[in-house]
């Protein structure tokens, strides 16, 4: 018990700060009706919800690699667009799982591409040209040979045949199935084996780049050849079954191939992470303007490239028919009755709020919470995690290797943010600027709830969300000002310069947010 005054006097600051906040947004509850505040509630939950799915991971890599990976948001958005892909033309992704599981096979190789690297002279000229000569020609061939693939897509010429097109008719239960695309003049022999071939040449090549990684003694064994025999074999048996599987997943359930798109999305998110932090951040640990102005530039180079394949103009994702239905029943009123009728909405509390919206999201973002938090603190992962962000030093003397739960660590954030991308497009639609306003929330919230803290990240996601709602909905209520008959109505600028103004005041008071740890 005498532990707890000094507790107190050491956290005086943080909780008299809560205190404040928690008075004001009492105030803020008690000007508008029950129905409002527990319609604005739910919102501000979702909101924070999806916040916090970018905050934690950019508070993760942040916090054990020391980068601010400033193409998060674009990541975010690049999980949006392929779950929307998974979910409404499960085509187009099976015919990329060929082409892809054969340009990833090289990279399983490592073992080979060391023991091969540590024969070839390492000085001089040689030492320059060499990862090159195997890079380019590598690059060449597989962009020459991924041209003849066939894959089914889209025209974003043809309005009949662009995203919305689709997207508006799979909404409306008109799941169309495109014709499946054919080889044309191209031998799928040769296709295959040129893709094979172009992985094999520049993963050796960036072997060679990195040299320092290939003093270290390894022993070839059948197993060091196993990934490579098993994805050339899984792209096969995708390539000879692809009609039927298509045929499968168009006739899925919505509420299932939901759930496979939301898994696929995430998966892409980390495939993408740990291909990023192997390739590109590794070799700029050292160098922290390089990796930002690098993740800039990913940023940008995201942002076009989803440009150029889904377009510029917004459209939705439809939402699973268990959360769509306005038939008989809707709005339900409860949570049971909505789910058992696929209501859209459902009465609570006298009003009526969006079964998906405002109870499913932020559902999800407490299981993912909760998740995570169970990772970090209860398995030997978490553990190095927590002693890489403490000393980083000591987890290499211990003979860890934080290579690896680098990569592992790059992965998980960049899986959470994809996961909120598509989480958030039912939601909130798809566009090529979600990224950006939800990493400037993350990092908003980031600054109010401390950099590298993970309950500080939940904290302040939550906080930026609630006050963004708090202060639309005001702004459609309008606020009495004391002693006056005046009614202020916050305009819509005010919502993002808010969130702004609370993090200026929460910096002031506490520079290391309200959980942040002194550096």
């Amino acid at each position: 018990m005498g532990q707890i005054p000094t507790l107190v006097r050491k956290n005086l600051v943080l909780l008299l700060t809560l205190a404040v906040m928690l008075a004001l947004f009492i105030a803020a509850a008690s000007g508008m009706s029950r129905q409002d505040f527990v319609i604005t509630l739910l919102r501000g939950l979702a909101v924070g919800m999806l916040t916090f799915l970018v905050a934690s991971g950019f508070s993760l890599i942040f916090g054990l690699l020391d980068v601010l990976n400033l193409a998060h948001g674009t990541l975010f958005m690049i999980g949006a667009y392929i779950g929307w892909t998974m979910y409404v033309r499960p085509d187009t992704v099976v015919d990329v799982l060929t082409p892809l599981a054969l340009i990833v096979s090289g990279f399983t190789l490592r073992d080979v591409w060391v023991m091969i690297a540590r024969r070839i002279p390492s000085s001089g000229v040689w030492k320059r040209l060499a990862p090159w000569m195997a890079i380019i020609p590598g690059a060449l061939i597989g962009f020459g040979v991924l041209r003849t693939c066939p894959i089914a897509f889209w025209s974003l010429e043809n309005y009949a045949e662009s995203p919305v097109t689709f997207s508006f008719l799979a909404g409306q239960g008109q799941r169309v199935i495109p014709a499946p695309a054919a080889f044309d003049d191209a031998s799928p022999l040769i296709t295959f084996g040129g893709l094979i071939l172009a992985s094999m040449l520049v993963a050796f090549g960036l072997t060679l780049l990195g040299r320092s990684d290939t003093h270290a003694e390894s022993q070839l064994t059948w197993r060091s050849f196993g990934p490579f025999a098993s994805l050339i074999a899984a792209g096969l048996i995708v390539f000879a079954v692809n009609d039927p599987l298509t045929a499968w997943l168009f006739a899925l359930d919505t509420g299932w191939l939901f759930l496979i798109a939301v898994l696929t999305a995430a998966l892409s998110g980390m495939g993408l992470g740990a291909l990023m932090e192997a390739t590109l951040i590794r070799p700029l640990y050292v160098r922290p303007i390089y990796q930002l102005m690098l993740t800039l530039g990913l940023s940008a180079i995201g942002i076009e490239m989803v440009r150029a394949i889904w377009g510029r103009p917004e459209f939705t994702m439809p939402k699973p028919a268990l959360f769509a239905g306005s038939g008989e029943g809707c709005p339900a009123e409860s949570l049971w009755l909505a789910l058992q009728n696929g209501c859209a909405t459902m009465v609570f509390q006298g009003g009526r709020i969006r079964v998906y919206n405002e109870i499913v999201v932020p559902l999800v973002g407490l299981v993912v919470l909760i998740a995570v938090w169970l990772l970090l603190k209860r398995t030997r992962l978490g553990m190095i995690i927590r002693a890489g962000v403490q000393d980083r030093q000591m987890v290499e003397a211990l003979g860890i290797n934080v290579r690896r739960v680098f990569t592992m660590v790059f992965a998980l954030g960049v899986g959470l943010a994809a996961l909120g991308g598509v989480l958030a497009a039912p939601a909130i639609g798809l566009s090529n600027t979600m990224g950006e306003s939800f990493l400037l929330n993350a990092l908003i919230a980031l600054a109010i709830g401390g950099l590298t803290s993970y309950p500080g990240a939940a904290i302040g996601s939550l906080l930026v969300g609630m006050l963004q709602q708090f202060i639309i909905k005001y702004g459609q209520i309008g606020i009495a000002i004391p002693f006056t008959e005046i009614v202020f109505k916050p305009s819509p600028p005010l919502v993002p310069a808010s969130t702004l103004l609370l993090m200026v005041i929460i910096l002031l008071i506490l520079p290391n947010g309200l959980l942040g740890r002194k550096e």
